[in-house]
């Protein structure tokens, strides 16, 4: 596991960005096929996916020959309600980039039959041929996508209750109302996000300091969900300084050695 640590969440942010685009392009230097991106939602990647916005129309990065996965989307929320993961992928996104809309997946939370839509999910992330890169981000209690703590980590796309700790923390969407966050949701797997070739996780905050300790210095357990991350060839924790103050001063300055190092 890799942690790279920003001084703030905008310098976190453009790296995530830059280190994307740069995977798509490397990609696409050696071979047609598609490069295929896991993709999440909430306040975190906004300023992610403003530069990401940035960089496509400075030309610097094509989303034309991408294949998008969202991670999660509410169980019977509308898809034009302006909370649902539909409505925000297009508004911080999908409207602003060069990604075919044939190309953009996002899990149908009023489908007529949940488990089939999550199994045929599944199925076409499989057909794509498998993520290269899983852009996610981690809620306050560690959990990745809506894997919430107990969730096993060899889960796959399914039907999840929302916690209620998880509904009291997304009310902010919501009017403040805790009562009108859906209580189920559709989600990515932990096992289907760990498949991924790579995989980025987004921290910011002091309110995400806990959920980083228990994943980065904590046993690998479902208790934090993140924690499987511990056993990804590939993975990289992007973070900044608040929300790496609970981790030990040896492994802080481990993962920043590790970093200069590698930047020689």
């Amino acid at each position: 596991m890799k942690v790279i640590i920003r001084n703030s969440a905008a310098e976190g942010s453009i790296w995530a960005a830059h280190y994307i685009a740069a995977r798509i392009n490397e990609k696409a230097a050696k071979t047609s096929k598609p490069f295929v991106l896991g993709l999440c939602t909430g306040s975190t990647p906004i300023q992610t996916y403003a530069e990401l916005i940035r960089m496509v129309g400075a030309g610097e990065v094509s989303f034309k020959n991408v294949i998008s996965f969202n991670m999660d989307e509410y169980v019977g929320l509308p898809v034009e309600h302006p909370e649902s993961y539909h409505s925000f992928m297009h508004k911080y996104l999908f409207d602003q980039i060069d990604e075919p809309a044939a190309n953009i997946h996002i899990l149908d939370g009023n489908a007529p039959d949940p488990e089939a839509e999550c199994a045929a999910y599944e199925k076409a992330i499989v057909e794509a041929g498998g993520f290269d890169l899983f852009l996610g981000g981690v809620g306050e209690d560690g959990h990745i996508a809506f894997n919430e703590p107990f969730s096993s980590l060899e889960s796959r796309t399914r039907v999840v209750t929302l916690t209620q700790d998880t509904r009291e923390v997304n009310a902010r969407f919501f009017d403040g109302d805790f009562n009108k966050v859906p209580k189920q949701a559709l989600t990515v797997g932990v096992a289907t996000v760990l498949s991924s070739k790579e995989v980025v996780i987004l921290a910011f905050g002091s309110k995400k300091a806990r959920a980083l300790k228990d994943a980065i210095e904590g046993p690998m357990s479902h208790y934090c969900t993140l924690s499987g991350l511990q056993g990804h060839p590939a993975g990289t924790i992007v973070c900044d300084e608040l929300s790496v103050g609970e981790l030990k001063v040896n492994s802080y300055r481990y993962f920043k050695a590790v970093e200069e190092a590698e930047s020689k």
